[in-house]
């Protein structure tokens, strides 16, 4: 039974094959507004998640100075409010998995006849448990390093293809403004961060070396800012009181001062970010859905037309014996068909079309199998949707009225 009635069902369709066209044209437009919106606004959460991932987990991060002077605001970590000794007490909180002091500055980096300018960040080998970064090659300075104020480096990969390109720069001596550094490491590949900063392009050395020797602290052990890892997402909360308590505690700023110093919850802002991107994704998506809307109301008004230009072979078909379930089906099989048609192209045209906005635009873009399906299923109810009507009309329609209209 439902053989037949798709062939007719196709003859139907490609005996007016303009009207066909242009009745699938708003399906097709449809369907690949929806998969190049969802295709892009995926994209664009991915992007933010892989940078979210970059970051590490769990993390605060704690900055020198205050965040308002007599009414006058700071700039975050503007101050020289932190020590190396706060930095040790805060890794013997129980809920601290890790700490990571920071004393940082731009450096102009030589290596033969090559040189660039990058920010160096004077730490401890803490850091890359903090920043969940892994060494491509070599190993991190220590303990001993830190103690010395060791001239050794570790480089990002953007630093190292500059100076060495494909070279492997572990064992090799580089300068950081004039000093001799030997490169001890070479960290992996972590791509931008969320505003949009290569953390690539950077150099690690140990935290004493930076304060004494690169960016000629006065005061020993001056910080500007500390990395900090709870122990598990559970505990930040519990994480941030406690540090906000022990800085307090050890500053001597009693209850209703002002903190010399500002916690930051970086999985806060990174959720916050990762929310909005994805807010984003399903605004794209819904208004990419109204022309799924119009293009349905198309395949209703132009099955209201086919309904009204084949009532008498309706009459036809019901008065030598076919029942209403029979032409409630032909005709909705028809508005099926174009809905089917119409998707089967539009989601060939918004692959393409996703690739060729990534290509012009040089934006990140992901197209998913499921955004493809949902395509298909959701056409695929818009022509049950919307030729639902037009099909029961032509069903209910009386034989002999039928077969008297002209």
């Amino acid at each position: 039974m439902i053989g037949p009635m798709l062939f007719e069902a196709m003859q139907a369709l490609s005996s007016n094959r303009l009207r066909t066209f242009l009745t699938t044209l708003g399906m097709v437009i449809g369907v690949a507004a929806v998969i190049i919106m969802l295709a892009v606004g995926s994209g664009a959460q991915k992007s933010v998640q892989d940078s979210i991932a970059s970051m590490g987990s769990n993390l605060f991060i704690v900055l020198a100075g205050s965040p308002s002077t007599s009414g006058v605001r700071g700039g975050g970590g503007s101050g020289s409010t932190l020590t190396l000794g706060d930095a040790d007490a805060i890794a013997e909180l129980p809920s601290v998995k890790a700490v990571a002091p920071q004393a940082f500055g731009n450096a102009q980096i030589v290596y033969g006849s090559y040189n660039t300018n990058t920010q160096v960040f004077g730490t401890t080998d803490d850091y890359l448990e903090v920043r969940e970064w892994p060494l491509a090659s070599g190993a991190m300075f220590g303990d001993s390093d830190v103690r010395s104020a060791g001239r050794v480096a570790v480089l990002g990969q953007t630093v190292a293809q500059t100076l060495f390109g494909p070279e492997d720069p572990v064992g090799r001596t580089i300068r950081i403004n004039g000093s001799p550094y030997l490169v001890s490491g070479l960290l992996a590949r972590k791509g931008q961060s969320l505003d949009g900063r290569d953390q690539d392009d950077t150099v690690l050395v140990p935290v004493t070396a930076a304060q004494r020797k690169l960016f000629g602290s006065r005061f020993h052990g001056t910080l500007r800012m500390i990395m900090v890892q709870s122990v598990s997402e559970d505990l930040m909360a519990r994480t941030e009181l406690e540090i906000n308590a022990l800085l307090n505690e050890r500053h001597g700023i009693r209850a209703g001062q002002e903190s010399d110093f500002t916690v930051r919850n970086l999985t806060a802002v990174a959720e916050t970010a990762a929310s909005t991107a994805r807010i984003m994704s399903l605004l794209l998506g819904a208004i990419a859905s109204i022309s799924l809307v119009v293009g349905g109301i198309g395949i209703m008004n132009i099955m209201l037309v086919s309904v009204t230009e084949r009532t008498r072979e309706i009459g036809i078909r019901v008065a030598i014996g076919a029942q209403p379930r029979d032409v409630l089906l032909q005709f909705l099989l028809e508005s099926i068909l174009l809905a089917l048609l119409g998707g089967l192209v539009g989601a060939l045209i918004g692959v393409g079309g996703s690739l060729l906005v990534q290509h012009l635009a040089q934006i990140p873009i992901l197209i998913s199998t499921s955004a493809i399906v949902l395509a298909f299923v959701v056409s695929a109810s818009v022509g049950v949707f919307f030729g639902w009507y037009p099909a029961r009309k032509a069903a209910r329609l009386e034989p002999i009225e039928a077969l008297r209209y002209h």
